[in-house]
């Protein structure tokens, strides 16, 4: 083994600087820093709902990949059936949600949820990870948004499973959707390799 010591590294111009092989392992020195990591973010995707929704217990189905002109996705994407999300890769994913509330229901007692749950067995039982809620005042309509962020994970992507199921929606209460603009939206971003 033998150490090169430079101050600095210049490739060819128009040409691609290439560290290491396939199988080969670039370690950053302990206590290094100016690199946060030697991938950095590799997978980014975002859904939304595309239609207001109003059931109670039930899995949140109807939803698209954000499709505005400026939108793009980072690397292969989560994968999206009957709201059930399947992760592309292991890793450590930071899952936010997004969710629009609106109530039309002047009962001061009104509560309304969204659950976030993850499986690790291929969708056959779901833990609950994260909640958003908000509550009513008044007699007038509201609006009203609830954000959380998690970070799960993700040891096995062929097991793995997330989908997002609503609690309570008493009458009057729906989530706000829409297939041209983000009101409820779901976010996943790959942070680095699995713990």
């Amino acid at each position: 083994m033998s150490t090169l010591e430079v101050n600095t590294i210049t490739p060819q111009s128009g040409t691609t600087l290439t560290l290491g092989g396939s199988g080969d392992t670039i370690n950053l020195g302990s206590g290094a820093s100016g690199i946060a990591t030697v991938n950095g973010i590799t997978e980014a995707d975002q859904f939304r709902l595309i239609a207001d929704m109003s059931s109670s217990g039930a899995v949140i189905t109807n939803i698209e990949r954000v499709d505005n002109a400026t939108f793009s996705k980072l690397g292969t994407g989560m994968s999206e059936s009957s709201g059930i999300f399947t992760f592309p890769s292991t890793g450590l994913w930071m899952i936010t949600a997004n969710i629009a509330f609106q109530s039309n229901n002047s009962n001061t007692d009104l509560f309304y949820a969204v659950i976030g749950q993850i499986s690790s067995n291929s969708g056959s039982s779901y833990d609950g990870h994260m909640v958003m809620q908000g509550g009513y005042e008044g007699a007038n309509t509201k609006f009203e948004h609830s954000t959380q962020s998690i970070l799960a994970n993700v040891t096995d992507a062929s097991t793995f499973r997330y989908r997002f199921v609503t609690d309570s929606l008493t009458a009057g209460t729906n989530l706000n959707g829409n297939t041209a603009a983000n009101y409820t939206t779901f976010m996943f971003i790959r942070l680095g390799d699995s713990q």
